[in-house]
């Protein structure tokens, strides 16, 4: 288990977190909400030790983080023009879509139902990880039920030797998780407020609505 501090340089760091990943390891990574325990998305076992770490059942799928727009591109079904607006104004940021998964994907999430959470980070560290790995399952670093992570130090505390590589960056700041929209049905819907609004959200895309 490796703690690197990534603020002077994060050349190490990345290089450490992607070795890790790819291996099949875990890595927390920072991200512009706050840190996320971090697994190869096509690797099912990987994606097991991110839900055991976190003591979370596969009935709370792990979204997907990308580091490009096009990265949507590869794993929805279908993208809508209404899935393009909100990218185009909101990644990368503090948006997470929720969208049919494209049939061809080797992967296992979790009980998904055929649907991918995605979000593009806003984060230097994060999309350098992210550029030489690929989509990567994410979800906070805690253990659920336990308030999400702040900065690396209040991951480990959680997660312990769970994780092979911790990258510090500072503090992420307020504990605001990602705003998710959900594109699935015939009318998109906010199902988690956050660090977006509703009127922001509506300001690009009229239709959405608040959540249920």
């Amino acid at each position: 288990m490796t703690v690197l501090d990534v603020r002077a340089s994060s050349d190490k760091g990345v290089a450490d977190a992607v070795s890790a990943l790819r291996r099949g390891d875990l890595a927390v990574i920072p991200t512009d909400t706050v840190y996320g325990i971090a697994a190869d998305a096509f690797s099912p076992p990987a994606v097991d030790r991110l839900l055991a770490a976190k003591g979370r059942g596969r009935d709370m799928p792990v979204p997907v983080l990308v580091g490009s727009w096009r990265g949507l591109d590869g794993l929805a079904d279908h993208v809508t023009p209404s899935m393009r607006s909100l990218v185009e104004a909101f990644w990368p940021g503090p948006l997470t879509l929720i969208v049919r998964a494209a049939g061809s994907l080797a992967w296992d999430l979790g009980e998904t139902r055929g649907t991918v959470a995605v979000r593009m980070p806003l984060h230097p560290v994060a999309l350098a990880v992210l550029a030489e790995t690929g989509p990567l399952a994410v979800s906070s670093a805690n253990r659920t039920g336990m308030p999400p992570a702040t900065d690396a130090a209040q991951a480990y505390e959680q997660l312990g030797s769970a994780v092979a590589v911790y990258l510090e960056a500072g503090s992420s700041g307020d504990a605001v998780p990602s705003t998710i929209v959900d594109l699935t049905g015939e009318t998109p819907v906010v199902r988690r407020a956050g660090a977006l609004s509703l009127e922001e959200l509506q300001a690009v895309l009229p239709e959405v609505e608040g959540p249920r």
